[in-house]
């Protein structure tokens, strides 16, 4: 047993099983082709089978190394559950589970440490973009409530309802045809609509959204200050260590001196 877990932790192991992610990827991209699949259906078939079945054997062997550890790593979970959908009988009601096999390729993320500190960071991110996003909510439902009774006579379809101008702010958040799609149309009616729609676009835009960012990239310096403090101190008690063996071998030298001399 103790071989086996020295094989799956062995960073040979470990290249070979991200190689076959990335095939994997190619043939279920070329599965999307039908010409590719004309041409070589049954060769794809056939590799993706077999790299599933290494994928379960992986697992297998995983679970008898770590036995109930291992479902206390998180990025083991994450490889069952994703593993365990392909698994899933695509047929009947289930067919749609076909297009989630795509879903193994996001085993490169457990595999690759740089993604993993990636995760790591939007993870640990999580809850102040909570705080965020409730700041977010209620400038929208402020600015939807505002925009519904001063545009939503002249314009039902953007403005109508709060929902209908949710969406609409949305897309005046994101920039997307904003000034000709939207603004314009209503300043030819409301001159005066450029007041409401300029400082929404600060107060989303170019502020709130910044603060995701910002957020994210404070996450992410704290998740490599915690692993580059975990690399020094693991490097501190090996050089402590390596002292501790030198002062431990000039004893046992002065002690042989010491029973030479006369």
């Amino acid at each position: 047993m103790y071989a086996l877990k020295q094989f799956i932790e062995s960073r040979r192991f470990e290249t070979a099983i991200t190689v076959l992610i990335i095939v994997n990827a190619i043939t279920l991209g070329l599965e999307t082709s039908q010409r590719a699949v004309e041409a070589a259906g049954p060769l794809l078939l056939a590799m993706d089978r077999f790299i599933l079945g290494v994928f379960v054997v992986e697992l297998l062997a995983k679970l008898a190394i770590y036995r109930v550890h291992f479902f206390r790593d998180p990025w083991r979970i994450f490889d069952l559950a994703v593993v365990g959908i392909a698994l899933v009988p695509a047929t009947g009601n289930l067919s749609v589970l076909r297009a989630l096999r795509i879903l193994r390729v996001l085993r490169l993320v457990s595999v690759v440490p740089s993604l993993k500190r990636v995760v790591g960071g939007l993870v640990a991110a999580l809850p102040g973009m909570g705080s965020i996003m409730l700041l977010l909510s209620l400038v929208y439902y402020v600015f939807s409530v505002m925009a519904t009774k001063l545009f939503g006579a002249a314009f039902p379809d953007w403005f109508g309802t709060i929902g209908a101008s949710a969406y609409s702010l949305f897309q005046i958040m994101t920039l997307e045809s904003w000034s000709m799609g939207i603004v314009r149309p209503v300043m030819e009616v409301f001159p005066w609509a450029w007041l409401f729609f300029i400082p929404f676009i600060v107060c989303t835009t170019f502020t709130v959204l910044n603060l995701f960012i910002g957020i994210i990239v404070s996450a992410m310096q704290a998740e490599h200050d915690a692993e580059a403090t975990a690399e020094r101190s693991a490097l501190q008690h090996e050089q402590e260590a390596i002292l501790a063996e030198i002062k431990a071998l000039r004893e046992e030298v002065r002690a042989l001196r010491g029973a030479k001399q006369p």
